[in-house]
């Protein structure tokens, strides 16, 4: 919205010397955002010349010049008569121009000088409409007669014409409709600097704003959108005898101009002029093309219509329609129609003034592709209670500026119910902003902004303006009654935690796997959600089978509309993307949800509620039986090097031990003792798999990716993963972590060879070792898997490195050699496992 500054001082008082930048100043502190500042960009000297004579001057090029002399100031000083080189033709002796004189500066910028030109020094230029920012007419120069501008030569015709005002310009949110008028502005800067309001609608004669009858107005919704009837208020008045070719005075083209509107005519121009001053859209039609009365309907099947542009619309059964006897005459809201459009041929001119639904004018303004500035107003709410205000000022300016003569033909069809009343309560709004606001300058702030006040038991009934769609509730009014009273009331207090609360046991669990990871190494990425069915199927199941998979409705990818059962298909994207970049060496994981509906669940079945409407509780409990579990899992990769070449250290590559090391950072950091089997999954090697467990519940898998899968993913043939149900894991577990203390005893170090079948895990054996060493045993690693020579056909030989600790005692190496063989001898128990020579 763009105000201008001349134009907003007719309703509030703006102090001598006020700049724009003062305004926007003074709104931002009631909440108005601030865009930019728009002026006419030129600079004096430029006045008021009349034309003494002129030659006209054949040149070789085709083109004729004028050679003129220009009076442009009183009586016979130098320079009052300047030589002025034009090449327009539409002006005649005695004819009042525009002269911008050597020294000025027209919107480009374009500096005037005096210069040589087609044999002559022309010492100025006669400016056009288009040159002095005023219009895009360019046809010929600006004779101010045809504008109705008579003023004495010499005259300064910056201030004459307007062309010295300046607009600010606001963002209004969309709640705040009524900051679409100067009417809106005014008030806001009022509430902003405490200065006088005048309400421009009060300031409309009575004549032009008494009860009409005669013109038959029917409003007839047979499909209201959301029970909502699409024409609630529908004002008419007519105007006779106008004369639409008279020019519009510049003080209204210029304020136009400023606001960001084209002055086409007197009457289209009236109407755009009242649209802007006090916000309610107004159309008018040339009465004599009209056929009867008017109905306001809907559209019916196959029903088209032309607008304003030519354009001829097909219309939907949603769309709100202005009708006489003929036919549709205009798209209710947002464009009229060319049946009945206003032209220099009009005479008699009735004018609407109505209030429609807003849903149903934002959907055909976007459904036409339409917008227009009556549309915007109308989607964000107009005032009910302004419409015969505003018919009265366009017929006010009809006569005043057209010639025309009111008539009592007219009608006033209202059916707006009153504002309901919203109680608030005492302290509510100390206790909501948490300022202490006194109860008279709360009832002052409300009725500040136009709201009724009425004391009653326990608060204050307090019925908002007609023109406040926005405020609904209780917590509206608190909002206006800090925004009146100034923001900077409110202090700025960080709040404090209440005691006990923070972060949750889960969050403070998942972020120290997310720390424990990083600080191993591993980079933590975000993954895109979508994948494909193909993926979903292989990553989401061990086992082939049918899959259940949450799609899309409208999904950003073709290739991929299902949401991810498995964080894999992600990380293997995010692989691919860096080792194509040449990053062959990566370590990364992501902490993220997977979406895995139940087979035979209700996932997609509930019906939608209105939006409109606030859903009730069963509608909110069937919703939610309908979304899909959302566990959080966390997802690693390593591929390429694990340790980078260096000088005496050879390169070590990333694989299966990578992704068990990261498993046991999530075991140690969630302080569950994960176990690690033998395992299979489709999309892993066959023989490089772990089924994780924690007891017997199985809560992920690691391993390396099946060569063919890589190969797919067009990855190295080693890409070692792990996949964990987070949730889970930390379910199981009974509390947070606690950290150790670090032992100051000396600790006793063995190292234990067992011979135990190739099919048993290593994993298992060392959950047997562990288990019968008992509390002496602080640390047990695996280091070497053999299997050759020495070693009997179908076995392997595991070697463990154990490390013994008491935190009472100095371990003998005889208490160490016994605990030792008590894990020794629980590995033979569970597995035939026997000490290696």
């Amino acid at each position: 919205m763009r105000v201008p500054l001349s134009w907003l001082g007719e309703f509030v008082e703006l102090a001598p010397g006020t700049t724009p930048e003062d305004v926007h100043a003074a709104l931002v502190r009631v909440g108005l955002e601030e865009e930019d500042v728009h002026r006419f960009e030129l600079t004096g000297p430029i006045v008021v010349g009349e034309v003494l004579e002129y030659v006209e001057e054949p040149q070789s090029n085709g083109k004729t010049i004028r050679w003129c002399q220009v009076r442009v100031a009183e009586g016979d000083a130098e320079g009052a008569v300047r030589g002025i080189v034009c090449g327009a033709g539409n002006f005649f002796v005695g004819d009042q121009v525009v002269v911008t004189l050597p020294g000025a500066v027209l919107p480009g910028p374009f500096p005037i000088a005096a210069r040589k030109t087609y044999g002559h020094v022309s010492d100025g230029m006669i400016a056009s409409a288009r040159e002095l920012g005023l219009g895009e007419d360019h046809d010929g120069i600006l004779r101010l007669s045809t504008i109705g501008v008579e003023a004495p030569v010499g005259t300064d015709a910056i201030s004459l014409l307007g062309l010295d005002d300046a607009a600010v310009e606001l963002n209004v949110t969309p709640d705040r409709g009524y900051a679409f008028s100067i009417r809106g502005v005014a008030r806001e800067y009022s509430h902003a600097t405490g200065v006088a309001f005048r309400d421009p609608a009060a300031s409309v004669p009575e004549a032009f704003t008494g009860p009409l009858d005669g013109f038959p107005v029917t409003i007839e919704d047979a499909a209201p959108i959301r029970d909502r009837v699409g024409s609630s208020v529908f004002v008419t008045r007519v105007v006779r005898d106008v004369d639409p070719t008279k020019p519009t005075p510049p003080w209204m083209v210029a304020r136009l101009k400023l606001a960001g509107i084209r002055s086409l005519s007197l009457v289209v121009d009236i109407t755009n002029y009242v649209m802007l001053e006090l916000g309610q859209p107004i159309h008018g039609y040339d009465l004599d093309k009209l056929t009867g009365g008017i109905v306001v309907r809907r559209a019916r099947a196959g029903e088209t219509f032309v607008t304003l542009d030519g354009q001829e619309r097909k219309l939907h059964d949603e769309d709100l329609l202005i009708t006489d006897d003929s036919g549709p005459i205009g798209l209710a809201g947002v464009m009229g129609g060319l049946d009945t459009e206003i032209t220099d041929a009009t005479r008699n001119v009735l004018i609407e003034a109505a209030n429609f639904d807003q849903v149903s004018i934002a959907r055909s303004a976007r459904r036409h592709k339409l917008p227009s500035e009556a549309s915007k107003r109308f989607e964000r709410g107009v005032d009910p209670q302004i419409a015969v205000a505003a018919a009265g000022r366009v017929a006010q300016l009809l006569v005043d500026l057209a010639g025309g003569r009111t008539d009592d033909l007219g009608s006033t069809v209202t059916t707006a119910p009153d504002r309901e009343p919203i109680l608030l309560p005492d302290d509510y709004i100390n206790g909501l902003i948490g300022v202490t606001f006194g109860a008279d300058e709360t009832r002052s702030a409300l009725a500040e902004i136009g709201a009724a006040v009425e004391a009653t038991d326990g608060g204050l009934l307090v019925t908002p303006p007609s023109w406040r769609h926005d405020i609904t509730g209780k917590e509206d009014l608190a909002e206006e009654v800090a925004r009146i009273l100034g923001y900077d009331r409110i202090p700025s207090v960080l709040p404090v935690a209440p005691p006990g609360r923070g972060l949750s046991r889960s969050q403070r669990l998942r972020r120290g796997v997310a720390d424990a990871l990083a600080y191993g190494g591993a980079t933590e990425v975000l993954a895109y959600p979508f994948v494909s069915a193909e993926e979903n199927a292989r990553f989401g199941a061990p086992q082939p089978g049918a899959f259940p998979a949450v799609k899309l409705a409208n999904p950003l990818d073709a290739k991929a509309p299902f949401l991810r059962a498995s964080i894999l298909p992600g990380l293997l994207a995010v692989a691919h993307r860096n080792v194509s970049r040449g990053l062959t060496d990566l370590s990364i994981f992501e902490v993220g949800a997977v979406f895995r509906p139940s087979r035979h669940g209700a996932f997609g079945q509930a019906e939608l509620p209105q939006a409109a409407v606030r859903p009730s509780e069963a509608q909110l409990e069937e919703l939610e039986a309908g979304v899909p579990a959302q566990p959080r899992h966390l997802g690693f990769l390593a591929v390429g090097n694990a340790v980078a070449k260096q000088p005496g250290q050879p390169a070590v590559a990333a694989g299966i031990a990578d992704a068990l090391e990261a498993v046991q950072a999530v075991a140690v950091a969630t302080g569950v003792d994960i176990t690690v089997s033998q395992g299979s999954h489709q999309a892993l090697h066959p023989g490089r798999t772990a089924a994780l467990h924690v007891g017997d519940v199985l809560v992920g898998y690691a391993g390396e990716v099946h060569p063919a899968v890589a190969e797919e993913a067009n990855l190295p043939r080693v890409v070692a993963v792990a996949e964990l149900d987070l949730d889970r894991i930390i379910a199981l577990g009974d509390a947070l972590p606690e950290a150790v203390g670090i032992g100051t005893l000396p600790a006793a170090t063995q190292d234990l060879s067992l011979l135990v079948p190739a099919t048993v895990s290593a994993g298992e054996v060392l959950d047997a070792v562990r288990v019968g060493a008992g509390s002496l045993l602080e640390h047990i690693r695996l280091v070497d898997d053999y299997r050759g020579s020495g070693v009997p056909e179908g076995g392997k030989s595991l070697t463990f490195a154990l490390r013994f600790r008491a935190p009472d005692r100095t371990l003998t190496a005889a208490e160490a050699s016994d605990a030792k063989l008590a894990g020794a001898a629980v590995a033979a128990e569970r597995f035939g496992a026997s000490i290696r020579d």
